[in-house]
């Protein structure tokens, strides 16, 4: 009998991707399955990305089943089949992983030495997205009273902003507190550049995850890729969410994002919100000019002089972005 069931892709390896399927009646409900993309997605160039829900298709009459009758799926992706790739709430290029809720921004106080505008712009590529930035910042006990002095510039901005010390457990915990009270049904990945002591981190919240990390190099404070694919790990303590663990990074790439408009940029700073439209001219750039009521709050310290420089460097490098070069 021919079945159709819906599921999470989780993990992708050359064409072979591991789903967990839905709840349901199926003889394959809810079990994680193996399966192969059909063959017109590649002529369509549509690949299935990490995160994706999917539609599989199977034909009960061709599954290995143990003594009891009961269904076990192939290993290598035997007789199923992924039919569709339901629409996507967003999508990365770089890490290749689709429907992102949460982005845990990762950055350490010191050992690398965090670059402010690299982590605000990811903040804007995330609130473009549609996607919660949680901000997390590592290494506390290195530079303790500059790590408290960015958690009050990213909390007075509005974001949930941990500061901790992964390596020693301090901090962890309230930070874990937060993901069981909020990620229920959701999809988080932990982003950060190479060294910053993600994977050490997620060891830290998930014990059983067991993932792989790596040392620091001293002499150039950059660390090793440890993290060579992105895998969704569900969370045994939270119902239907799931953890991306994704290789180290410089910029996150969205689809299309990279050529996401100026004209969108004040609505991805979410301190702007309460001065735009205040200002004296209509078509304010809220950079330089006379009578910005942002201006007028950057100054009176109601938005933090790094996250407008942050804006004002980002709205440079989008103004002379046109169309042509979207395609």
């Amino acid at each position: 009998m021919q079945y159709k069931e819906q599921g999470r892709l989780i993990r992708g390896v050359g064409g072979l991707y591991e789903i967990v399927l839905d709840p349901g009646d199926t003889p394959l409900s809810g079990y994680r399955v193996a399966s192969r993309a059909k063959g017109n997605f590649r002529h369509e160039g549509i690949t299935p990305l990490v995160g994706d829900r999917v539609t599989v298709a199977f034909d009960s009459d061709t599954l290995t089943r143990d003594g009891q009758g009961n269904p076990i799926p192939s290993a290598d992706g035997g007789g199923l089949v992924i039919e569709e790739i339901l629409p996507r709430k967003n999508a990365l290029i770089r890490p290749p992983m689709a429907n992102l809720d949460v982005l845990f921004i990762t950055f350490a106080a010191a050992h690398p030495a965090p670059v402010l505008e690299t982590v605000d712009k990811l903040i804007s590529i995330a609130e473009y997205n549609s996607i919660e930035p949680v901000i997390v910042i590592g290494k506390r006990d290195m530079a303790p009273d500059y790590a408290q002095e960015l958690k009050n510039l990213y909390t007075c901005a509005g974001f949930h902003t941990f500061a901790l010390s992964a390596g020693q457990g301090d901090g962890v915990a309230e930070l874990h507190a937060y993901i069981r009270a909020s990620m229920a049904g959701k999809t988080a990945a932990f982003a950060g550049a190479s060294g910053v002591g993600k994977s050490t981190l997620l060891n830290a919240l998930f014990p059983e995850l067991a993932l792989q990390t790596g040392e620091i190099s001293h002499r150039i404070e950059r660390g090793k890729h440890t993290t060579r694919r992105v895998e969704l790990y569900p969370l045994t303590d939270t119902d239907h969410a799931y953890i991306a663990d994704t290789p180290g990074f410089s910029m996150l790439d969205f689809v299309r994002f990279d050529f996401f408009s100026r004209d969108d940029l004040a609505d991805t700073m979410r301190e702007f919100e309460p001065y735009i439209g205040a200002c004296r001219y209509k078509k304010c750039t809220h950079t330089r000019e006379e009578g910005c009521a942002i201006l007028q709050a950057v100054r009176s310290g109601e938005i933090a002089p790094s996250r407008h420089q942050s804006y004002v460097s980002m709205f440079d490098a989008l103004k002379n972005k046109h169309e042509w070069s979207k395609k």
